[in-house]
């Protein structure tokens, strides 16, 4: 297969990757909440805990970081140029925030971004998590944790590798993620936001 072919339809399988909703796909199995219907009403690691308590929400975390880190590690190998491999972990995240399977209603990318990023560069996504981590662990908001590693995404992606291409990607990246949130940044700026821990 001539890599003109084979390069979009690994695009395109990547995004069917990120399209399995790993929150409704382990609730289902262990017969608890549909998100969609209860907390949030997103598919995610957050909401998911909440309605679904840690079982499900660490099954959730993994599937959903999981299915960005394994394109992201695929990408990273040097099989595709380095255009390609960036489009491919992006297709894995516009997967889990538009899929196809539930009518292009996902989650918010925060861990198949991250994900992709570990499997991409892990030092940088290292570093991301320790953002997210460290953020969470002094303020307990999920969505701030997660606004503060993709508001840094760019400037950490520019200072690790120099690398133009990369820092788009990162841009583009931030704003779907962060754009996912809006309604988050609502809810942290009026002092409504729920804290880990609580509903």
């Amino acid at each position: 297969m001539s890599p003109e072919i084979l390069w979009p339809l690994s695009c395109f399988g990547a995004y069917l990757l990120g399209s399995i909703p790993f929150g409704l796909v382990f609730s289902h199995m262990l017969g608890t909440p549909d998100p969609r219907q209860a907390g949030s009403r997103n598919i995610g690691f957050t909401n998911v805990l909440r309605v679904s308590g840690k079982k499900v929400g660490i099954l959730t975390l993994s599937g959903d970081l999981g299915k960005g880190w394994l394109v992201g590690w695929i990408a990273s190998l040097g099989f595709f140029p380095n255009l390609w491999a960036l489009l491919a972990v992006l297709s894995v995240i516009l997967g889990h925030l538009f899929p196809v399977f539930l009518k292009f209603r996902g989650g918010k990318g925060v861990a198949t971004g991250l994900g992709g990023i570990l499997g991409l560069h892990f030092p940088m996504g290292l570093v991301l998590v320790v953002i997210w981590a460290a953020t969470v662990g002094i303020w307990k908001y999920s969505a701030g944790g997660a606004l503060m590693a993709f508001v840094a995404l760019p400037v950490v992606s520019w200072f690790m590798t120099f690398d133009l291409q990369f820092t788009i990607f990162s841009l583009f990246l931030s704003g779907l993620v962060i754009g996912k949130h809006k309604s988050n940044i609502v809810r942290l700026l009026a002092g409504t936001e729920p804290r880990i821990g609580r509903v």
